[in-house]
């Protein structure tokens, strides 16, 4: 029952979108409460950047097109997918012959882009989506066949990118909303910096010869949410300070129907929220506090609460970090972003749940103001914590805030997303994020939706041994830095301790959510911010909502 709501809400928000791009709104659907969606701006929907509603003003029309073909089998031709074959008709048989004459054999992600084959499309990526028929990998914790898809649209669209197409139709190949996520995300740049002239240009995404446009657009809708997150961890500290962190969000999340509470100094000063203070006083930049709050069922209900750790910039503070890593640490805030990202996609989505969520922003940098290595704070539950290394800020940036937001909205569950502890980088590289939880249903729950969005989790440990490391001390209760090298389930052995009886999941991507350097997924950037996980988060809210769902 609630994934009917949920979807014939959905089909009023996507109605809603094609009015705003002036295209045909489809049939009315029965039932429904209120469009939370009404009143977007044409740009509020810019599927997913800018480039998705030009009209390429002034410019011609350079379409393009893409379409899926699986690997060989023994000593048979590739095969393409339904949509590749009715093209290739289409064509004359052109595809497939040059598919046997450049020996294209549909190996993942290989593939080749055929210019000038038919009359409307002057380029034609035909890309391989490995073996038909993948599904759910077990070993690899992985959805093979979705996540084929991804990679696959991801590629031909980029390939059509360079090769300057202003519109780009991509097959569904069997999986039209996965399509459209790889697609999207793989074309979209942060180009705000550059001169115009010399912008990537984003061009506008389309499905080729699928029925299947809901699922489509719901894989804008979400890819479009991971867009946001990378534009906010992408800014240069100077250009995403705190109050325009918060202002970004207001614009985000207003015109959606989510309530946002921009709480300043004199408040936070209220409700005492000390450890927060005791890294922000040493920045000239105003701190500053959201509360987040989407309702999507009954106010009765208890909601999700979602914590973002909300650093705009760390140096370090006085523990100031080697000079060569510096500029990477603008991406500390990357935990609020996602938080941010996926209530949009919520909202979009309207998805059957209340969530809330508390995004603490700040920066930590060096002055006589600064938080000096040995400070001691009094957290809001009588514990008080020894801040003894400044640069390991975000435990003691998040502690008062997630105290303060269990007893506030009283949550039925309890995840935070924060870049925290450098052992998720050596211990899982940019494979998926560190995962810490109290309890294994929800454990259990992420883990599915990583799978499903190719955006993995892995649960790492949670046990006595790592509180053992930051509780026993003379002279205070908890220690920020612990002691040994387990630097991610040390952080999350804190936090731990700020959440005395409440499902909670500890989510660490300091490795997935800032810049990547080695080996990222083919759809996203190399040396850019990425703006996972939050395509996991809107899954795992969405299993949340629709339970009985498979």
């Amino acid at each position: 029952m609630a994934s009917t709501r949920m979807m014939n809400a959905f089909h009023r928000n996507v109605n809603l979108y094609r009015r705003v791009q002036g295209t045909r709104p489809g049939p009315p659907l029965p039932g429904g409460g209120p469009l939370l969606t009404q009143g977007l701006r044409p740009y509020d929907y810019h599927i997913l950047s800018r480039g998705l509603a030009d009209k390429c003003e002034g410019k011609s029309v350079i379409k393009g097109v893409v379409v899926g073909v699986y690997a060989k089998e023994g000593d048979k031709d590739p095969k393409m997918t339904s949509s590749g074959e009715k093209f290739d008709d289409r064509a004359s048989g052109k595809i497939s012959e040059l598919i046997r004459e450049t020996g294209l054999k549909g190996e993942l992600a290989q593939g080749r882009v055929f210019m000038n084959v038919d009359a409307e499309y002057r380029a034609v990526a035909v890309v391989g989506l490995g073996q038909e028929g993948a599904g759910f990998n077990d070993l690899e914790m992985i959805d093979e066949g979705m996540e084929n898809a991804r990679v696959a649209a991801g590629v031909g669209a980029r390939s059509l990118q360079l090769q300057g197409c202003t519109e780009v139709h991509v097959d569904s190949m069997e999986y039209p909303e996965q399509a459209a996520e790889g697609s999207a995300l793989a074309i979209w740049r942060y180009n705000t910096n550059k001169r115009k002239q010399n912008r990537t240009h984003i061009p506008k995404l389309d499905l080729y010869d699928s029925p299947d446009v809901d699922a489509w657009t719901r894989g804008l809708f979400k890819a479009e949410s991971q867009n946001l997150a990378r534009r906010l961890s992408d800014s240069p500290a100077n250009q995403m300070t705190p109050t325009i962190f918060a202002q970004s969000t207001v614009d985000a999340l207003c015109p959606c129907g989510v309530s946002v509470e921009v709480r300043s100094m004199d408040w936070i000063e209220q409700q005492s929220l000390n450890s927060f203070l005791m890294v922000a006083k040493g920045s000239c930049e105003p701190p500053v506090v959201l509360e987040v709050s989407y309702c999507g069922t009954s106010p009765e209900d208890k909601p999700i609460l979602l914590l973002g750790k909300g650093l705009t910039y760390n140096s370090g503070g006085l523990c100031l970090r080697p000079k060569n890593c510096l500029h990477m640490y603008r991406g500390c805030m990357a935990g609020a972003a996602v938080c941010v990202a996926a209530i949009r996609a919520a909202a979009a989505l309207s998805l059957p749940i209340n969530i809330s969520a508390v995004l603490p922003l700040c920066e930590n940098m060096p002055s006589g103001m600064a938080v000096k290595p040995g400070d001691v704070v009094t957290l809001l539950n009588g514990k008080t914590m020894g801040i003894v290394d400044v640069s390991k800020a975000g435990v003691v940036v998040m502690a008062d805030p997630l105290l303060f937001a269990q007893t506030t909205f009283k949550p039925r569950l309890v995840v935070d997303l924060a870049t925290v502890g450098y052992g998720v980088c050596a211990g899982l590289g940019g494979a998926a994020a560190g995962m810490f939880s109290n309890s294994n249903f929800i454990a259990k729950q992420m883990e599915k939706a990583g799978g499903l969005t190719g955006d993995r989790v892995w649960r790492l440990p949670l046990w006595r041994y790592f509180k053992q490391l930051v509780t026993p001390n003379l002279t205070y209760d908890i220690s920020n830095r612990g002691r040994g090298p387990a630097s991610s389930c040390i952080a999350a052995a804190i936090l731990h301790e700020l959440v005395p009886c409440v499902d909670w999941a500890h989510i660490d991507i300091r490795n997935v959510g800032m810049l990547t350097r080695h080996n990222p997924l083919p759809y996203l950037l190399k040396d850019r911010m990425t703006g996972r996980p939050t395509r996991t988060i809107i899954q795992f809210l969405y299993q949340m909502a629709c339970p009985e769902s498979k």
